[in-house]
């Protein structure tokens, strides 16, 4: 008896069952918090990528308009109506609704990931903070995870075998543009009954003729109409660096919607480096006639007694003297200019201009008219005239298109450039891109005053703006120009090449 106990005692076969055994609990266990782990990773994962995909489509918006996160409000409702589904405790899929998701719009990010976003980077007004509003916090948190595993073991909380899984995404919204020249105008429309973009959006409101002049860091440099500098990316902000982008075919520099800095003071050369693109080469810019990067535009008319290319006076040429329309005419003025604007203490028109003057004088010539017919005016339709005036721009770029360029005028002068060997393919050699600011609220604010800046300054718009004749001599360095386009939803799109829009996750 003894015996055969020994043998038991010592026989090892059936170990691995007894094993087996004692681990199975574990062994299921683990199994199923392994399977419950993948699945509560994979619902994480599902979740990041949905709160991700809100912020990024609220943020945007955010692009420092008054109405931004009303838009943001807007696309974030948008997106939860796609149902995004995860399992129930019965097998039901539970739709993350709207209901599910909170954010928070946010005016600044602490200064590392790691430490928590705090009061003072929460906007709490909504309505008075949406121009600060940079950043979107969106949090979304499902109903929760239906576990295999019995949580409550871990919990305490015997009737529920549950567990929440949530997300957090933080997204901003940056706007800027590349290839831009380092100029800033004061809104032309701030505190008027238009808007920049009403304007952008309304050719009869277009047309109209802006004086744009250069102050020099004076008080009057917050006027609307006026125009500064903007400094360079790189900090080459001297007066010949910033004449040479102004005036070369291509300005290198970016600048982004939330802030710009300014350079300060007046820049006499300014002048120069702008009728390059009509074939114009004075002061600074006389040795760079036949330099490709100051090449003219490829309709460079201007009411010039020009000379033929071949006698060697060509760059002498200057403005008709006496002025006689009927000879050489540059595109007319607005008529208001003469008796007195109301817009902006008179620096922008009213966009009513002598289109048949200046189509008789280069068009219809009294011998060899051009053979095509005038472009079409305002209403779409009908052919331009004084009482259906089209928008400058229109014209020139209807000018190109037609190949009537090289036409003469009734006094000879040709739009081809006739003293640089070069010239710009490009029919927008002749627009001025610049960074539109609300300079009087800037000051109001305490922000700007004389040039100077608090860096830095919130740009409204960029826009363009089509450069209707030369810069002639005097203290303010006036430019007349009409509004092109503008950054935005009331823009016309052709910015959107030099746009460099950018909505990114942050946290």
């Amino acid at each position: 008896m003894l015996r055969v106990i020994r043998a038991f005692w010592h026989d090892q076969g059936g170990i691995a069952l007894i094993l087996v055994a004692i681990m199975l609990p574990a062994i299921v266990g683990l199994s199923v918090l392994a399977i419950d782990m993948s699945r509560a990773n994979n619902l994480h994962n599902d979740l990041q990528k949905g709160s991700d995909a809100m912020a990024l489509a609220a943020a945007a918006e955010l692009d420092g308009r008054a109405d931004s996160i009303t838009r943001a409000d807007r696309a974030l409702a948008n997106l939860v109506t796609n149902h995004y589904r995860f399992s129930g405790p019965t097998g039901v899929d539970q739709v993350l609704q709207a209901a599910g998701v909170t954010r928070r719009y946010l005016r600044s990010l602490p200064a590392s990931d790691i430490l928590p976003i705090t009061s003072a980077n929460i906007i709490t007004d909504e309505v008075a903070g949406a121009l600060e509003a940079r950043y979107i916090e969106v949090t979304a948190t499902p109903v929760g995870f239906w576990s295999m595993f019995p949580i409550s073991f871990i919990s305490g909380n015997t009737s529920d075998n549950s567990f929440n899984v949530g997300s957090v995404s933080v997204a901003g919204f940056t706007r800027g543009v590349c290839d831009f020249t380092p100029v800033y105008i004061c809104n032309p429309y701030e505190g008027s009954g238009d808007t920049i973009y009403s304007v952008a959006a309304d050719p009869t409101k277009r047309r109209r003729l802006i004086e744009l002049r250069q102050q020099g860091g004076n008080t009057a440099q917050n006027s609307p109409g006026n125009y500064g500098f903007l400094q360079p990316p790189d900090g080459t902000g001297g007066a010949n660096a910033i004449r040479d982008m102004i005036a070369k075919t291509k300005s290198a520099a970016c600048y982004n919607s939330r802030g710009v800095l300014l350079r300060p003071g007046f820049i006499a050369t300014v002048r120069d480096a702008l009728n390059v693109r009509f074939d114009v080469y004075n002061g600074s810019m006389n040795g760079n006639k036949n330099n490709a990067d100051y090449a003219p535009g490829e309709n460079v008319r201007k009411g010039y007694q020009m000379p033929s290319k071949g006698n060697g006076n060509a760059c002498n040429a200057d403005l008709a003297s006496p002025p006689d329309p009927t000879k050489y005419d540059a595109f007319p003025r607005d008529n208001c200019f003469s008796t007195g604007c109301s817009i902006a203490n008179g620096r922008v028109g009213d966009g009513n201009w002598n289109f048949d003057q200046y189509w008789s004088t280069n068009f219809a010539t009294t011998t060899n008219p051009v053979s095509v017919s005038k472009p079409v005016g305002a209403d779409g339709v009908n052919p331009a005239s004084n009482t259906n005036q089209p928008t400058r721009y229109s014209v020139y770029r209807y000018e190109i298109a037609q190949g009537i360029v090289n036409h003469p005028s009734n006094g000879g002068e040709r739009g081809t450039p006739a003293c640089s060997n070069n010239s710009v393919s490009n029919p927008d050699r002749r627009i001025l891109y610049g960074a539109i600011l609300n300079c009087q609220a800037l000051a109001a604010a305490g922000l700007m005053g004389g040039g100077n800046s608090s860096p830095p300054l919130p740009v409204e718009a960029f826009a363009s703006f089509f450069i209707t004749e030369t810069v002639e001599s005097g203290s303010d360095q006036t430019i007349r120009v009409e509004l092109v386009d503008v950054t935005g939803r009331e823009g016309q799109g052709t910015l959107d090449k030099f746009l460099r829009d950018e909505a990114q996750l942050y946290r």
